[in-house]
């Protein structure tokens, strides 16, 4: 209980928010790499899944090759990527060291995305799919009004499972000089302060559960009100295949 208290008072001491080092830059660098590594990984992952779901044609193999990167430790890729990028650039600028954690976070959001993509696209019915050729639309037109709305359930859910996998992993940045909300936790580890420690877990915690609460926010507003119930029981079933590897 007394090391609980000392997480308290270290989380809301004046200190932690004031300052170059306090939460709220913390967090703003934490939601900047965060944030980006997510809006690449969908740009690549959504729009490649639901095109091979459309087409019905090589999305096990895609699957297949961007879950070979579940295989790889984060942690490992930005050992790989410091050794051949450095952490500051040639000519001195520090922006290396967001590159080298921007990457493997990409890499880390792109499976489970791609994934969820490629199912819900896939398994759209036959007879709505028929119904749209039969009413003279193009495979465009089939894909953005027919079977990217009603799979839009199961991509939002792969988005919100990269965002909490990023914005956890995210902590590893702080190793290749980038501060986030996990500098505390790498400080404290430097300095056997377990206090700093906890403390900087928690903070990363609240943020995955409050970005994961917004994005089911998202989700809510955009989804058709007609396809959460009918979506939802194939949803639980395909985000934790999704999440697991």
């Amino acid at each position: 209980m007394h090391f609980l208290v000392d997480v308290w008072h270290w989380l809301t001491a004046s200190a932690q928010w004031h300052g170059g080092d306090g939460v709220p830059h913390l967090l703003a660098n934490h939601l900047r790499v965060s944030f980006s590594s997510l809006l690449v990984a969908m740009v690549i992952a959504v729009p490649l899944g639901a095109w091979l779901g459309h087409r019905g044609v090589g999305g096990v193999v895609a699957i297949n090759v961007a879950n070979v990167g579940r295989a790889i430790p984060v942690y490992a890729m930005l050992v790989l990527a410091v050794q051949i990028f450095g952490i500051t650039s040639p000519t001195g600028f520090a922006w290396t060291g967001s590159f080298v954690a921007f990457v493997p976070l990409v890499l880390l959001g792109i499976p489970p995305m791609l994934t969820n993509s490629y199912v819900g696209v896939h398994e759209v019915g036959e007879e709505l799919v028929d119904a749209a050729r039969g009413m003279g639309l193009s495979e465009r037109e089939i894909l953005r009004r027919v079977e990217f709305p009603v799979a839009l359930p199961l991509i939002m859910a792969g988005i919100r499972t990269a965002m909490v996998g990023i914005i956890a992993t995210a902590t590893l940045a702080s190793f290749t000089g980038v501060d986030t909300l996990a500098t505390p936790i790498y400080i404290g580890l430097n300095t056997n302060d377990n206090v700093a420690v906890f403390g900087g877990a928690v903070l990363v915690a609240v943020l995955a559960v409050v970005a994961d609460l917004a994005l089911a926010v998202v989700q809510r507003s955009v989804v058709s009100p007609g396809l959460r119930a009918g979506h939802a029981r194939r949803t639980r079933a395909v985000v934790p295949v999704a999440a697991a590897a």
